[in-house]
C-alpha cells in the first residue's frame, strides 16, 4: 500500500467518474478487497467476505467502516468501470519497472 497512495488512486477514481452512481462502498474499499483476495490466493467472494471480517481491526486503519457483504462486492465488481483498474495497474507497473530499475535489476 505504501507504493500507491490512496491520493493517487482518488485521483483515477475522478477521472473514470467511477463512483458516480455508489452509495456507501467505495472504491477505495473494492480495491482493498480485491488486493487482499490476490495476496490471500481466495477463490470466491465468501471467502473475501469471511477473510475480511477475520481482520477487521486492521481494515479500519485501511479505510473501511465495516466489512462489505458479498452482494456488494458482487455489485461493485460488476457495476464500476474496470478502466478505473487498467489505469491504477499502469500506474503501479511504472512504479515498479522504476523501483526495478533504480536497484539496478532489468531496465
Amino acid at each position: 500500500m505504501q507504493l500507491f497512495s490512496r491520493g493517487e488512486f482518488e485521483r483515477a477514481v475522478e477521472k473514470h467518474k467511477a463512483e458516480r452512481h455508489a452509495k456507501g462502498f467505495t472504491c477505495w474499499g473494492q480495491f482493498v478487497s480485491m488486493l487482499f483476495c490476490q495476496v490471500a490466493q481466495l477463490k470466491s467472494l465468501r471467502e473475501v467476505c469471511m477473510g475480511l471480517a477475520g481482520c477487521e481491526s486492521p481494515l479500519k486503519h485501511l479505510g473501511f467502516s465495516e466489512t462489505p457483504k458479498r452482494s456488494t462486492l458482487a455489485y461493485a465488481n460488476a457495476q464500476r468501470p474496470w478502466e478505473l483498474y487498467r489505469t491504477v495497474f499502469c500506474q503501479l507497473l511504472g512504479k515498479c519497472q522504476a523501483e526495478v530499475a533504480a536497484r539496478g535489476g532489468r531496465k
